[in-house]
């Protein structure tokens, strides 16, 4: 297993690799949510990948995984307690999605090197975070209407690392940042338009809901 410094040298290796532009296909056909969900009762954790049609919003293909948990708790290294799961969901994927949303952090991050980016540079494919709540930025308020945005920055506010997206009216905002292979205002664009009737994006809810039917399935057949 990976020490806490030699993961952390990994992140700051990797991050070279990033691209943040938008390198998508002209027509986006397929997306996909990955979702994580640990068991509060044991170290067992359950990895969700649901592709969905990105006009339709119809999931055409799913794959799901459990496993127990392979390195501890370390704020800024959740990445590498939620990619083995997910890397194993996605063997099992039947559909390669065109883009994946990750719940969870991209370029929001304080190494700037999130799980979106974890996720797309060692899978090769665009991938954005939408994360329910901030781990890195500063904002100013947005307004309460859907689709306000306000940018977030690094703490020395030079730095945009991504968008709060306010997806609901009076709802509270997500924090959105790229991952890989996609620019801020795309993934913003793209987040907005997969929450269309909820605060989080359909991706998300989809992956969510799979993750805890595969953790509640595995643990009733006694695994």
């Amino acid at each position: 297993m990976l020490t806490e410094q030699a993961a952390i040298e990994l992140q700051e290796n990797l991050r070279e690799q990033l691209i943040l532009r938008d390198q998508l296909p002209t027509d986006l056909q397929l997306i996909a949510g990955v979702d994580v969900e640990y068991d509060k009762e044991s170290d067992l954790i359950a990895g969700a990948i649901a592709v969905l049609d990105f006009h339709t919003l119809e999931v055409k293909a799913l794959a799901t995984h459990v496993m127990h948990v392979t390195f501890p708790y370390i704020p800024g290294l959740f990445s590498f307690r939620e990619m083995p799961v997910l890397l194993e969901a996605w063997k099992k994927l039947a559909l390669h999605p065109d883009l994946i949303v990750c719940d969870g952090h991209g370029l929001a991050h304080p190494r700037r090197f999130g799980l979106a980016c974890h996720l797309g540079i060692v899978l090769d494919i665009p991938t954005l975070g939408c994360g329910k709540t901030r781990l890195f930025g500063d904002y100013e308020p947005l307004a309460e209407a859907r689709g306000s945005i306000a940018p977030l920055l690094a703490e020395d506010n030079k730095e945009q690392v991504g968008n709060v997206l306010r997806t609901q009216a009076g709802i509270n905002p997500v924090f959105v940042s790229p991952g890989h292979k996609i620019s801020i205002d795309t993934a913003t664009e793209i987040v907005l338009k997969m929450a269309a009737e909820y605060r989080l994006p359909e991706t998300t809810r989809k992956a969510d809901h799979y993750g805890r039917e595969a953790m509640i399935a595995y643990k009733a057949n006694g695994q």
